[in-house]
C-alpha cells in the first residue's frame, strides 16, 4: 500500500501519465474510503485529494470519470556498489585532479564579502 512520502505513478487507461507524491491519506466519514492527498510531480506543482477505498491505493483498477485508473507505487532502482576506480566517487569530476589549476582559475577564485561591499558602498568617509 502507498503511504505518506511514497511517489506513485498515475495510469489513465493503462498509459502512464503522471508522477505524484503522497503527502496525506486520512480515514474518509464513508467507512472503508481513504481521503488521498496527492502532490502532483509537474509544473505548475498543485495538490489534488481523491477519495479512493484502500484496494485502490494499493494498485487495483478503479474508475474516475468513467476513465480507467490505477495507482503504482514507485521504488527507486538499487544504486550499484561504489567502485574504488574514482576514489568513491560515482561522478568523475568530483575526483580529485592532479594538473595545476591554470591561470584562469586562479583569477576567478577572488571571493566578494557581500556585506563588506555594502559597509563600503554606505560609507560616507569612503566618498
Amino acid at each position: 500500500m502507498a503511504t505518506i512520502n511514497d511517489v506513485v505513478l498515475i495510469y489513465l487507461e493503462d498509459a502512464p501519465i503522471a508522477f505524484a507524491r503522497v503527502e496525506n491519506i486520512l480515514p474518509d466519514p464513508k467507512k472503508g474510503w481513504f481521503q488521498m492527498t496527492l502532490l502532483m510531480l509537474q509544473i505548475p506543482l498543485q495538490t489534488v485529494t481523491w477519495i479512493l477505498k484502500d484496494a485502490y491505493i494499493n494498485g487495483e483498477e478503479f474508475q474516475m470519470n468513467g476513465k480507467q485508473m490505477r495507482l503504482e507505487t514507485i521504488h527507486a532502482p538499487k544504486e550499484p556498489p561504489v567502485s574504488s576506480q574514482n576514489n568513491g566517487s560515482d561522478f568523475p569530476e568530483n575526483a580529485p585532479s592532479n594538473k595545476p589549476p591554470s591561470d584562469s582559475q586562479e583569477k576567478t577564485d577572488n571571493i566578494i564579502s557581500f556585506s563588506d561591499l555594502k559597509k563600503k558602498n554606505n560609507d560616507p568617509t569612503t566618498d
